[in-house]
């Protein structure tokens, strides 16, 4: 940033949300053996000491990152009017937002898991934020339209639709084709579902 063509110095709010931004960046593109306080200390512009005053160790900076790119996540959730149409328009934005955070999750967070102890669970808690999934509203509207019985939704079946969609991110590492999220939804969620 310049005043007058001169630098200035960012500070507060506006220098953490550039440090982890660039942080972020460095995640993604190098993963976690990459993800250094020199490589984003670089990236971001500044010196490892501006992070350490921050963060103590690689561990609190990867976790401060997630939460940080989480808070300026959607995860509201897609309202079409209809169970099938919602289900979709939000396994659709997953596909277009968080395959590539899914594939980062399970082929280069291995290092962070066994420092931290932490698991992809974990891991996903903190890119959400404590903030409520989209499924759980979509399908609590589907309740309420009659359009399914919540007696039918169990804990687990209410996750089936995300979690076939990770499973096929995971199983190819690249995003989900529109083909296979109709499926999901049409061939295994909404018969478990609908009568």
């Amino acid at each position: 940033m310049t005043l007058n063509g001169k630098p200035t110095r960012r500070r507060g709010a506006e220098l953490e949300a550039a440090l982890l931004d660039a942080a972020w960046e460095q995640l993604t593109e190098r993963g976690y053996a990459g993800f250094t306080f020199e490589a984003v200390a670089e990236r971001a512009g500044t010196s490892r000491p501006v992070l350490y005053r921050r963060w103590s160790s690689r561990t609190e900076l990867l976790q401060a990152t997630i939460r940080h790119h989480g808070a300026a996540e959607d995860v509201s959730a897609p309202d079409t009017g209809s169970l099938r149409g919602d289900l979709l328009a939000a396994l659709r934005r997953s596909n277009q937002r968080r395959s590539n955070f899914l594939v980062l999750l399970s082929a280069s967070l291995g290092e962070y898991y066994d420092e931290s102890g932490s698991t992809p669970s974990d891991v996903r808690d903190l890119l959400l934020g404590g903030q409520r999934l989209g499924i759980d509203e979509i399908l609590d509207r589907a309740v309420a339209r009659g359009d399914i019985d919540e007696a039918r939704l169990t804990p687990l079946v209410r996750a089936v639709p995300f979690n076939l969609y990770r499973h096929e991110v995971l199983m190819t590492l690249k995003p989900v084709p529109d083909e296979t999220l109709e499926a999901i939804v049409d061939e295994v969620f909404l018969p478990l579902v609908c009568d």
